[in-house]
C-alpha cells in the first residue's frame, strides 16, 4: 500500500528522495517490460491510477512505447530520450537506466 505523506515523516521531518515517481516508473518498468501497473506501482508505492498517469506521460513523452501483446502490455523504453529539466538536458535517459539497472549485462 502507498505511504501517505505522513506516513512519509519521521520526527516531524519530511523524508524526501532524490528520483521522483516517474524515475521510479521507468525503472520499475525497465527492469521488467511486462509489469502489470498494479506491480508498478506495488513496487513504487504509489496508486495505480498515479501509475497509469505516470506511463500515460512517459509515453506522451516518447520516453516508452506501449504495445499489447496477448493480455499484456509490453513496453519499449527509448533511452535515447533526454531529460526534461535544463540542467541535464544534455543527457539521455539511457544514462539513468544505465546507472539503475543491470541491462547492459543480461
Amino acid at each position: 500500500m502507498p505511504l501517505t505523506a505522513q506516513a512519509r515523516t519521521t520526527r516531524g521531518v519530511k523524508e524526501w528522495t532524490f528520483l521522483t515517481n516517474h524515475a521510479h516508473v521507468l525503472l520499475a518498468i525497465a527492469r521488467e517490460p511486462t509489469a502489470r501497473l498494479r506491480d508498478v506501482a506495488e513496487a513504487v508505492g504509489i496508486t495505480e491510477r498515479a501509475a497509469q498517469a505516470i506511463v500515460a506521460d512517459l509515453e506522451a513523452a516518447d520516453y516508452l512505447t506501449r504495445e499489447r501483446v496477448g493480455r499484456r502490455n509490453q513496453y519499449t523504453l527509448n533511452p535515447a530520450g533526454r531529460f526534461r529539466h535544463p540542467a541535464e538536458a544534455d543527457r539521455s535517459i539511457g544514462d539513468l537506466l544505465q546507472l539503475f539497472t543491470d541491462l547492459s549485462n543480461p
